[in-house]
């Protein structure tokens, strides 16, 4: 059997697209995103209040599937990191990333020796139980997982070409309303602060031929940034697009209601 495309590899080819998920954590999931022909999805751990056990399940419904678990977790703290890679995830989102120093240190946390610290496991969920060389395994893990530092304050954006510059660093991803927030300037997402530090994160992606991420509210904001030159895209909150969908149809029953049959 060939081996699966890795999001590396479809990030690179073209962009890659998947939903954030912060309430529907059910067994079927993976499953129900994998079907939209999504690339990944984009598990929270930050605000969600879902512990490792809850993530460990959704990543084991993502195999075969087609679908990468990615997760952000809490804190960029190597038992946050290291263990979210041990459980399966390919990709790790670290919140509010504000210097390069910071950045090698997650880095750290993702890779084992000599690229890193991160401890030995093997024949766990990371490595889908199967026996196999260990070195083998660990080049694997490189080729594979991402490492995602979120760019979300102002001293993170001040430092954005350094965090970028950081081998190992395979994302840099823009956190909107922190950044606004930080700013002084919340929730102003036309505000020339905002616009201007959304450009000097894509600047600084392309020097140093790293992708950069978001995520989308809704379609225009998938267009507007997509056009902006952002290569992953969250296309909206699982619970939010639900509420929308759900909302749509009940106006148009209620609609129907009141004109009568």
């Amino acid at each position: 059997m060939p081996a699966p495309v890795s999001l590396k590899d479809k990030i690179a080819a073209g962009g890659a697209f998947g939903p954030m998920v912060i309430e529907f954590f059910s067994p079927g999931l993976p499953a129900i995103v994998a079907a939209t022909g999504a690339d990944f999805i984009l598990y929270d751990m930050e605000h969600s209040g879902a512990g490792f056990e809850t993530m460990k399940g959704q990543f084991a419904g993502c195999r075969g599937l087609g679908v990468a678990p990615l997760v952000r977790v809490p804190a960029g703290e190597y038992h946050f990191v290291a263990r979210a890679f041990d459980m399966g995830a390919h990709g790790v989102m670290v919140p509010m990333v504000e210097t390069a120093e910071e950045a090698a240190r997650i880095v750290s946390y993702a890779n084992y020796p000599p690229y890193g610290r991160r401890g030995a496991a093997f024949g766990v969920a990371h490595d889908d139980y199967l026996p196999g060389s260990p070195a083998d395994k660990m080049a694997a893990s490189r080729r594979r997982n991402l490492v995602i530092c979120q760019i979300e304050t102002a001293k993170g954006l001040a430092n954005a070409d350094e965090i970028a510059a950081v081998e190992g660093v395979d994302i840099v991803w823009v956190g909107h309303f922190d950044l606004t927030n930080s700013l002084g300037i919340p929730g102003q997402f036309s505000h020339p602060d905002y616009v201007a530090g959304i450009e000097k994160v894509v600047a600084a992606a392309r020097r140093n031929n790293k992708p950069a991420g978001f995520m989308a509210l809704d379609e225009q904001w998938a267009a507007d940034y997509w056009a902006l030159g952002f290569d992953i895209i969250a296309f909206g909150l699982d619970h939010l697009l639900y509420q929308q969908a759900l909302a749509s149809g009940l106006k148009l029953l209620g609609n129907l209601r009141a004109t009568g049959r």
